[in-house]
């Protein structure tokens, strides 16, 4: 399941397509109107509905390794994607599924572009063990020059479902920091929450000047602080 000036003037929300490639804007899926909720044809399109919209997030959002430039992904009611895209975004760019860039054991942070030392790698991973064992969310950090990613190939490395956080780092559009959020995140979090976040801690003029590791371990550290507030009208309401 980003990358120019935060917080934007103005956002429009559009629904991604079901598929095709580059990413459109498309008229909302409209629920069928000759079947009752209950009926078992109804109960059979809403499954076919949200299997395609789940297919599409993955070979699409994530094939894109998620560097759609303004872009935070949310799910929406229907199963689908709700994208909040800040005017003046750039055309997303072809995907990529590059599965020779995993490592090969299992990590929550992958670093194919270098940003991170070996010890922040080690502080990050057992911050998000840390947050799991607490909360129950996943958090995972792909940090990415585009198109040096392995894109789509994280979706079944890191298992990544409802309960998950994609956080993908790059520089590529400016904004260096870009989030796919499952839909049990999106009930709990505000979603104002990720673009203030972005703004504060991905910006241009932070990451060059305090260098894109900064940015990283500022925005993990947010999240944790964020994920353990108690839920309420006022949660995640400062990025800390």
């Amino acid at each position: 399941m980003a990358f120019l000036k935060y917080p934007s003037p103005s956002f429009r929300t559009t629904q991604l397509p079901t598929f095709s490639l580059p990413i459109t804007a498309s008229s909302r899926i409209s629920l069928p109107t000759t079947h009752s909720l209950n009926s078992i044809p109804f109960r059979n399109w809403v499954e076919d509905s949200r299997a395609k919209s789940f297919k599409w997030v993955f070979s699409g959002a994530l094939a894109l390794s998620l560097s759609l430039t303004g872009m935070l992904l949310f799910p929406s009611m229907n199963g689908g994607l709700t994208v909040f895209r800040s005017v003046g975004s750039a055309e997303a760019k072809v995907g990529v599924n590059k599965p020779e860039l995993l490592p090969r054991e299992f990590t929550s942070v992958i670093d194919v572009a270098g940003f991170l030392s070996e010890g922040q790698e080690k502080r990050l991973a057992q911050e998000i063990r840390d947050i799991e064992k607490d909360t129950g969310f996943k958090l995972r950090v792909l940090a990415q020059n585009y198109p040096d990613t392995p894109g789509l190939a994280i979706k079944d490395f890191w298992q990544v479902d409802d309960r998950t956080i994609v956080f993908v780092a790059d520089p590529t559009f400016g904004n260096i920091l870009n989030f796919n959020v499952g839909a049990s995140v999106d009930l709990d979090i505000p979603r104002s929450f990720w673009s203030r976040l972005a703004g504060k801690y991905g910006n241009m003029f932070y990451w060059k000047e305090k260098g894109e590791e900064a940015s990283i371990e500022a925005a993990v550290m947010a999240i944790s602080n964020c994920l353990r507030e108690p839920v309420g009208p006022n949660n995640c309401s400062e990025v800390k």
